[in-house]
């Protein structure tokens, strides 16, 4: 096992059970499907693009993660234009992922990665920021 996969799953697995919410943004890579990086993941956010090549990766990264026995999966539309239309969301209702959000194409973000700030600080009432904040609050309320 690589070092870096050790370390985030020795981490995972020190937290105790009633820390709360612990948000991992890992890079897009199967590498931690196949490593048991994610062996106390109780929710996996896949983030797809609205194009063909994106949607199928999510969909091999979905039923990955379900066969390694992830609770929740989900899939969160980014970078969706008005043109693309409901293409993630029929994609997704098709292939019965659960649509957690839909992040909207927002220019202010490729800035935002040039000048090596978040998102959304550097744009905090754009579209695709609230997007965000909305799927953190939702992501982040206690169960009923």
């Amino acid at each position: 096992m690589c070092g870096a996969n050790a370390t985030v799953r020795g981490l995972l697995k020190e937290i105790p059970a009633d820390f709360g919410a612990v948000v991992l943004d890992l890079e897009a890579s199967p590498e931690h499907l196949t490593r048991a990086t994610t062996e106390h993941v109780e929710h996996m956010l896949i983030v797809a693009e609205p194009y063909f090549k994106s949607l199928e990766t999510a969909r091999r990264y979905h039923h990955l993660a379900v066969d390694l026995g992830i609770p929740r999966v989900s899939i969160v539309a980014n970078k969706v234009r008005p043109e693309d239309g409901d293409v993630v969301a029929e994609y997704a209702s098709g292939h019965g992922f659960d649509l957690a959000a839909t992040v909207p194409y927002e220019p202010s973000f490729s800035e935002a990665e040039r000048l090596g700030v978040a998102p959304i600080d550097h744009a905090p009432r754009s579209p695709g920021s609230e997007a965000i904040r909305a799927l953190a609050g939702r992501l982040t309320e206690a169960p009923a």
